[in-house]
């Protein structure tokens, strides 16, 4: 089975960091994706949704140190539902993409060539060893593991 999310869109807001008693960050953040359109008169239209994104430990981290309002990035991870209940006993549900990466798309004139370095690189961002029935070994080979990793 797969669960799996990838966004490119533009942060509503700064991340919002807590710590939890564990010493563990996890960054929010909301990403707004936007979809335009022909209506029946022919006229242009915007359409923006916005994304509840979930960041945990080192890559909240880096979300705390890089990301600002505005910037676009790119999510990719898995969809995650919780239910709670609201001050009246009603059962609620909420939808967060919970990131396993997370690179700004800003381009840095500060650190030379155009390339950014907010954040690492794919294979930086997970140890090879979790991705099943994928040989661990050099950081070229996890590029040719996250294009076999593709559903279709």
């Amino acid at each position: 089975m797969i669960n799996k999310v990838i966004l490119v869109g533009n942060l509503g807001a700064d991340p919002e960091i807590r710590s939890l008693e564990s010493g563990a960050k996890v960054a929010r953040i909301s990403v707004a994706t936007n979809e335009n359109y022909q209506d029946k008169n022919g006229e242009w239209q915007k359409l923006t949704e916005w994304h509840n994104v979930v960041a945990w430990r080192g890559l909240a981290e880096r979300a705390e140190s890089y990301l600002k309002k505005g910037q676009m990035v790119y999510v990719e991870g898995k969809l995650n539902t919780r239910k709670w209940q609201d001050k009246e006993g009603n059962d609620r549900y909420s939808t967060d993409v919970v990131a396993r990466v997370l690179r700004s798309l800003e381009r840095r004139e500060s650190t030379g060539g155009g390339e950014n370095r907010n954040f690492p690189k794919a294979n930086d961002e997970f140890p090879t060893s979790k991705i099943e029935n994928k040989p661990a070994s050099t950081a070229s080979n996890m590029s040719a593991v996250e294009e076999d990793d593709l559903p279709f």
